[in-house]
């Protein structure tokens, strides 16, 4: 959003009531907005930044953006700015890295900008909005092959702690392309992340070359709490710049979205509010769905954001809230299997239980091939019967298998090793459905059920059985 220049009218006050966690109540406060920016003003003189979380007519909840130690409650100023949260934008923002805060901290020369945004954005009219479609090329079979990701979609990976999820997220950077071969500027928002995953994704964009076309926001672990709130929104309104104002193609990758639902509950603590599920604050849903909607494409704009959003679920369970509310809002999701992990196969990516529901505005000729929705239909069968047949192994043993049931736990057995477990190769979507046929070919012509006779005739090698 666009904002009109008005003259900067700042408004003292020394009436801090008290102070909770990294939160300032301050009273007896007169026409202050909520999201207006603020300076804290310590006795010292050391100045510190923050944003109006709440106001009354008498009260307003100050967040405090590098921590409230060493506020004295008497002699502390608060300065309110009479603006809103802001990041400056420019096409040079590309291969620089940031702050939580949108602040340059890779030591580079000022961002020369050309505008000034709001980071809470601008929501995009329904009507405006255009349908996702076009197909995005990860390079990686289980997703493009059976859960394809669209441009304009909001796709979620859940992981689970120790899993690979970063290492997924540093590849798709790396080998996401659209069917014309145009690239992707990325936008990536790290939340609350270690020095070492940091470095990881800062020595992978450089290795890879990819740094150029990245815009990095990076929130450590040990970075004021509350920042964390400030990151993807900041992010998102970079990436929106990018796309809707100089007609970019934008992949937007936020890590961890677990660390910023923590945060969000730490503030909905410290402000005393009635808790929901599990400690969470009950408006989480609506504050997920104020991220995840701004992906998107707009009609007569050529660029589009779509996102990629990694969570990690506590304790592996899918039925957690952060998992639960980000499902009901995104359009699918890519999860991680510990399972298959233990088993040494990368991308560990559990094909049953992941979703992309965009993924026939995608597929078909033109923009992948004729026979894609057939194929993955049809691997899809084969590989839910056999694991379906594998728990019954466990129970029966294999012996009691008719020579049927032997084939169908054969080919989960490849489809894992094969089809899911690439490692770091880049395969292309015509790779990609080629194995999927060599790996059908385990089973006789009249097992396909699922695939037009006509796309059969065409692809089908010669059977193996």
């Amino acid at each position: 959003m666009k904002l009109e220049k008005k003259p900067l009218v700042l408004r003292d006050y020394r009436t801090v009531n008290y102070v909770s966690g990294p939160l300032i109540f301050v009273k007896n406060i007169h026409h202050v907005s909520y999201g207006e920016m603020v300076e804290i003003i310590l006795p010292s003189g050391e100045e510190r930044s923050g944003q109006v979380l709440e106001s009354s007519e008498d009260y307003a909840v100050i967040q405090v953006f590098e921590g409230t130690e060493g506020v004295d409650v008497f002699r502390t100023r608060i300065r309110f700015k009479n603006e809103v949260a802001t990041i400056g934008v420019a096409p040079d923002v590309l291969g620089r890295i940031f702050n939580g805060r949108g602040e340059p901290i890779d030591g580079g020369p000022p961002i020369l900008e050309e505008d000034k945004l709001q980071v809470t954005g601008n929501p995009i009219n329904p009507f405006a909005r255009a349908q996702p479609q076009d197909f995005i090329q990860t390079g990686i079979s289980a997703i493009d092959g059976l859960n394809t990701l669209v441009r304009g979609q909001k796709l979620p990976i859940f992981s689970g702690s120790g899993l690979p999820a970063n290492e997924i997220a540093a590849q798709v950077i790396r080998q996401a392309k659209v069917r014309s071969g145009e690239e992707f500027a990325i936008v990536f928002g790290a939340m609350g992340i270690t020095y070492r995953e940091a470095a990881f994704f800062r020595q992978e964009f450089e290795r890879t070359g990819a740094l150029e076309r990245v815009v990095f926001f990076l929130n450590l672990a040990n970075d004021p709490t509350i920042e964390r709130l400030l990151t993807p929104r900041c992010a998102l309104t970079v990436a929106e710049y990018l796309a809707f104002e100089l007609d970019m193609h934008v992949l937007v990758i936020l890590t961890d979205m677990t660390n910023y639902c923590e945060a969000l509950r730490e503030i909905s603590t410290a402000r005393e509010e009635v808790p929901g599920r599990r400690g969470y604050p009950g408006y989480m849903y609506t504050d997920l769905a104020t991220i995840y909607e701004r992906a998107g494409r707009i009609k007569g704009k050529r660029g589009s954001i779509t996102q990629l959003v990694i969570l990690t679920m506590p304790d592996d369970d899918i039925t957690h809230p952060i998992p639960d509310l980000t499902g009901y809002i995104t359009e699918g999701q890519i999860v991680l299997s510990r399972h298959l992990h233990r088993r040494g196969i990368y991308p560990p990516i559990d094909v049953l239980p992941s979703l992309s529901r965009l993924m026939n505005l995608g597929i078909g000729p033109e923009k992948t091939r004729e026979d894609h929705r057939n194929v993955a239909d049809q691997l899809y069968a084969f590989y839910a019967e056999g694991r379906d047949i594998r728990r019954l192994v466990s129970i029966i043993g294999e012996e009691a298998l008719s020579e049927m049931d032997r084939r169908y736990l054969k080919f989960a057995d490849e489809f894992e090793e094969k089809f899911i477990g690439q490692g770091n190769v880049d395969r292309s979507i015509e790779e990609t459905l080629d194995l999927g046929w060599e790996l059908l070919s385990m089973f006789p012509e009249g097992s396909l059920k699922r695939i037009k006779q006509d796309f059969i005739k065409k692809y089908y090698p010669k059977s193996e059985g």
